[in-house]
């Protein structure tokens, strides 16, 4: 009779042994969280019932319990696979940076029309390129004519990213009205903005006005005031003097005077590379008030459901009021030059929505749009074209 009573504790031993190994794998399975900190506390602990039961067991007894534990104990802990937390994508950018040292194919550009080119009577492609087209890098496209930096500063040219020491040329035949420091202060400044800077004032004018260009941030002059020079002739080599954050060449044409107030688009005055165009455009409200600062968005990409389709994007912002002057006849406050002639899709956010309108650059042309708020986006033919080669007197 008691060899039957040990072997029921011997069962039943071993029944407590499995349920408390199941317990510890349900808890072994169950992520656990550090306990909150606590006051240190005296813990009272009672004798374990199995411990208690298995110092009286016999040595025949303890052999079997042994042998069951053994057996537990070679079962696979149950594991448990968790669930990772689902991650959203970070945004990433993709800019291209001015300081790069080669040439893309984005930034390649071919050779400018000759000038003067004007195929409507309203245009005046009078200059030729500062720089040669093979020592141009990719654009600055927040350093655009109108538009405001360093805070507070509005630009009144427009900026050619090239490397230092890269040969920078007359735009056209004329006479040095200046050569050195102090262009915007006055008298020989070495912190004036422009750094060192040329000024040729041009055997042709624009109805009746003379015309100027300036070429600023030189890293050295090559010419001395009074020089004549022709259009295509070394000046100077591109530099980072003055204002800047970097090398390039700082372009202003001024139409009646040499002055900071009496400047005009570049981007108008310059012969684009041939095959490619300009869009040139008037932003305003619903009320007719222009727009500062709006951003203009022009994609290659016209299906905007294709994603396969691969989507180059520039990008203008209107400019500021105060301090720019726009064309006579256009009267616009943004311009994007150097455009590859094609369709393109314009997209201008407004209030809330974006307005969007299929558009062609044609070679040599310029493109002219208007948006006015809730009315959209309008494209406006130039008058009937007629190819004039000669600048006004």
């Amino acid at each position: 009779m008691p060899k039957i009573l040990n072997i029921k504790r011997i069962a039943i031993l071993i029944a407590a042994i499995w349920l408390l190994s199941a317990c510890q794998a349900t808890l072994e399975a169950t992520p656990t969280l550090p306990p909150p900190t606590q006051p240190e506390a005296t813990a009272t602990l009672r004798p374990s019932a199995t411990a208690t039961a298995a110092e009286s067991l016999t040595p025949a007894e303890t052999a079997i319990l042994q042998a069951a534990l053994s057996t537990l104990t070679a079962s696979p802990t149950p594991q448990v696979t968790s669930t990772p937390t689902p991650t959203l994508p970070s945004l990433e950018f993709s800019l291209p940076s001015p300081t790069a040292t080669t040439t893309t194919e984005a930034a390649w550009r071919p050779p400018a029309y000759p000038v003067p080119w004007a195929i409507s009577p309203y245009d005046h492609f009078y200059f030729s390129r500062p720089i040669a087209s093979r020592d141009v890098k990719l654009p600055l496209s927040n350093y655009r004519y109108g538009n405001v930096f360093f805070g507070e500063h509005v630009h009144t040219g427009m900026d050619i990213t090239s490397d230092m020491r890269k040969p920078i040329l007359a735009a056209g035949d004329g006479k040095v009205a200046w050569a050195g420091y102090g262009l915007y202060r006055g008298g020989v400044r070495l912190d004036d903005p422009y750094g060192k800077s040329v000024v040729i004032r041009h055997s042709f004018g624009y109805q009746g006005e003379p015309l100027f260009t300036v070429y600023a941030h030189l890293d050295e002059i090559t010419i001395q005031e009074g020089d004549v020079v022709a259009a295509g002739d070394q000046i100077g080599l591109v530099g980072d003097t003055g204002h800047t954050t970097g090398p390039h060449l700082h372009f202003e044409v001024r139409v009646g005077e040499n002055d900071y107030f009496a400047t005009r688009n570049p981007a108008l005055w310059l012969a684009p590379p041939q095959g490619w165009g300009v869009l040139v455009g008037r932003i305003e409200s619903s009320y007719g008030r222009l727009l500062e600062n709006q951003s203009i968005y022009l994609h290659s990409r016209l299906d905007v459901e294709n994603e396969e389709e691969e989507d180059e994007v520039w990008i203008a912002n209107s400019y500021t009021v105060n301090g720019i002057n726009s064309d006579p006849y256009y009267q616009e406050n943004f311009v994007l030059g150097d455009l590859p002639a094609g369709y393109y899709r314009v997209n201008i956010p407004y209030v809330w929505t974006v307005f969007t309108k299929i558009i062609e650059i044609r070679p040599g042309e310029v493109t002219y749009i208007t948006f006015q708020g809730w009315r959209g986006i309008n494209i406006t033919e130039p008058p009937e074209p007629e190819v004039l080669f000669t600048p006004a007197p």
